[in-house]
């Protein structure tokens, strides 16, 4: 007979491997961007709306989420999630026009947003407060490996078949696991199983009334969204388009990227962990990765040996605004850890979901009429006025950071007191 531990180890893990398709639909345009526009015939700014209403329902059931998994608990949404996330990669992999095509996008994102709050919430039930950081470190870590996925292996496989394949596979993909949270999770300890409406809103005003929580949105709004429109989509044309790389070449940089990030989220994590301390961690993190954008800005041709280095780096240097999810819970009621880190992970995605069309429509502004291949070409300038929106929404929410509060690993929150009337009412 199984262990309660044994038996949260695998519901974790069965979550886990949902987290890794969920970051590979995230960030799989970017890998077949090119493949995109031809299928579609679209310019950069239809581009950046079909890949950013993944981001759109994202950002929207963020709340939601954090919500249910406070009252329901993750079983059920983990579940309907899987089918519902099943049947947009199945309509996005056989969608004859852009317009179904958006509409199967946005049921991935509608069927994915509930996986990492419930992650998030089974970490919390399971593990001291003090492993908090380190625990979502080391699942990001796996989770990870979608977007890794979604770089040099995507790439390679589409090189030798079809796109529109890979998203049949991945719809299959997403059911089995859907069924699999049903099996191995319980929503047991620790999840309220009734919802009361009055206790639910309370308790969300709360959260967003409490200022030391914005901060953290803000940081996961200016890194975390800038990380999503860089990553997730212009990345590989900015290193294809302005440093000539070939697109295989291109989606090594970003795996390398995607790794470093990986490998970031868990050493963030321990590294804060172990000093018992937030804020200089996620400030000396925000402050490279804003320094490498001005690398990026300039656009200067180097070594492929040095670009890889740099896209590491930036990965690396990217995963400091993973700590904002331990911010913001710890300034809030521990009861409340969904939607305390549900309503901070809406910044990232929101500003995702503005700055990828946002970037395009920049690119198609400063478009100068060239075709290659039936696909766009865009300047040097033109992507230099793209990126330099998304350097200065990553330097807001590195400036943001500075007024996080330090809770040194522990949650820092405090009921209000009860004011002299209520004692005396008692």
């Amino acid at each position: 007979m199984s262990s309660p531990a044994s038996g949260r180890s695998v519901a974790l893990a069965v979550v886990i491997a949902a987290y890794i398709l969920s970051f590979f639909h995230r960030f799989a345009p970017a890998g077949i961007s090119q493949d995109l526009a031809t299928a579609f015939q679209t310019n950069a700014a239809s581009l950046g709306a079909l890949a950013a209403t993944y981001f759109y329902v994202y950002t929207v059931m963020q709340v939601p989420t954090g919500i249910l998994v406070d009252t329901l608990g993750p079983r059920r949404i983990l579940l309907l999630g899987g089918l519902v996330a099943a049947a947009g990669s199945a309509l996005f992999g056989l969608s004859p026009d852009l317009n179904l095509a958006l509409v199967g996008r946005t049921l991935v994102g509608l069927g994915v947003s509930v996986v990492f709050i419930a992650m998030l919430k089974l970490i919390a039930l399971s593990f001291d407060e003090r492993r908090f950081a380190t625990m979502v470190g080391l699942s990001m870590l796996v989770g990870n490996l979608g977007s890794v996925l979604a770089g040099t292996p995507l790439a390679m496989i589409v090189e030798v078949t079809s796109w529109r394949g890979v998203f049949v596979g991945a719809a299959a993909l997403s059911a089995l696991l859907g069924v699999a949270c049903w099996l191995f999770i319980r929503d047991g300890s620790g999840t309220k199983t009734t919802v009361d409406r009055t206790v639910i809103l309370s308790g969300l005003l709360g959260v967003l009334k409490n200022r030391e929580t914005w901060p953290a949105v803000i940081v996961n709004f200016g890194i975390g969204g800038s990380f999503f429109a860089f990553a997730g989509l212009w990345a590989t044309p900015y290193l294809v388009q302005v440093h000539e790389m070939s697109r295989v070449v291109a989606a090594n940089h970003l795996s390398l990227y995607f790794a470093g990030f990986a490998v970031g989220c868990l050493a963030m994590g321990s590294l804060s962990d172990r000093l018992a301390r937030r804020k200089p961690v996620l400030t000396g993190a925000g402050v490279v990765y804003c320094t490498l954008w001005l690398v990026w800005l300039a656009a200067v041709r180097m070594p492929v040996g040095v670009s890889y280095g740099l896209f590491a780096l930036m990965g690396l240097a990217t995963a400091g605004f993973a700590l904002t999810w331990a911010c913001a819970k710890e300034v809030n009621p521990p009861h409340l850890s969904g939607m305390s880190t549900s309503v901070t992970n809406m910044g990232g995605f929101l500003a995702g979901a503005l700055l990828q069309p946002a970037v395009g429509a920049t690119l198609d502004l400063g478009w100068d009429g060239v075709l290659v291949d039936g696909v766009r070409r865009y300047s040097v300038d033109t992507f230099r006025l793209g990126l330099a929106l998304l350097a200065a929404v990553a330097f807001t929410g590195m400036v943001a950071s500075l007024f996080v509060r330090e809770t040194r690993c522990r949650n820092v929150w405090q009921p209000p007191p009860i004011a002299p009337f209520a004692r005396e009412a008692r």
